[in-house]
């Protein structure tokens, strides 16, 4: 089975909707250091697609992922979400990192919620506990509305924390190693219940991995990195069937899009 490959410097096509985010050239330079650790990135993410990137520890995957979400800005480059250049925090850009980082004195319909009270206020936030309650559901997480975080397991504070995420109906959602603390029976299970909030929800999703099976098992597309400074050196389109499921990592399509990613890094992707 050959695997689709696309240079870094293809246009996407295809199966490819409508463009919601664009990174043109980005890079980043420290000037403490002098450290170069990212150099002429280009990305676009496709309405409704879930990508990745993968790449050895150091190669910038993190401040990547930073200048998108607009908390860190790029050196030279730009960086456009729908049309409008990211300059900052957005609203219509959720962000999920490796912790939960749930405050241990609100319930977790407060800590969902609590995006919404930042910046509207409580009146407001009570008013969100309705679609709070509703995103509880969809996570599975129905009956734990006023339950604290030291009483939820690992993987049912990742699960409150990807409703925190959406609370606010972001248009693009990143993902910084969100299971990696998490076993691997519980990180099977998360990236199951993150398939279906991605797919009800149409959202626009990038995830940071170093698992190459959860790469292919979650994405449309995998960016394969250099290491610093970071570069994509391959994009991946994963030609498998939706809804997933973890049957589907045993079989011999599957093994092929994990050799294929694996070869790319055993070459020097990750030296």
């Amino acid at each position: 089975m050959d695997v689709p490959v696309k240079p870094a410097d293809r246009p996407l096509t295809g199966r490819d909707t409508r463009p919601v985010y664009q990174l043109s050239r980005v890079s980043k330079k420290y000037r403490q250091g002098n450290i170069q650790a990212l150099s002429a990135v280009d990305i676009t993410l496709t309405e409704g697609s879930f990508s990745s990137i993968i790449g050895p520890s150091g190669c910038g995957k993190s401040t990547l992922l930073k200048i998108m979400a607009g908390v860190e800005p790029p050196s030279s480059g730009r960086v456009v979400l729908d049309g409008k250049p990211v300059t900052g925090p957005r609203r219509d850009i959720g962000m999920m990192f490796q912790q939960a980082t749930l405050f241990p004195w609100r319930s977790t319909i407060e800590n969902i919620v609590l995006p919404i009270e930042i910046r509207e206020g409580r009146a407001a936030a009570r008013k969100a506990h309705v679609d709070a309650r509703e995103l509880l559901e969809l996570v599975g997480l129905e009956g734990f509305e006023e339950v604290y975080s030291h009483q939820l397991s690992g993987g049912m504070a990742q699960r409150a924390a990807i409703c925190r995420m959406l609370i606010t109906r972001p248009q693009v959602l990143l993902l910084d190693e969100p299971f990696s603390a998490l076993d691997e029976i519980s990180r099977d299970f998360m990236n199951l219940e993150l398939q279906k909030v991605c797919m009800s929800r149409r959202a626009t999703t990038m995830l940071i991995t170093h698992s190459i099976s959860e790469a292919v098992f979650l994405s449309d597309r995998v960016y394969v990195m250099s290491a610093r400074p970071g570069q994509i050196i391959e994009t991946i389109e994963i030609d498998l069937p939706r809804p997933r499921t973890t049957e589907m990592m045993v079989t011999p399509a599957f093994g092929v899009y994990v050799q294929r990613i694996r070869s790319l890094l055993d070459k020097g992707a990750f030296q």
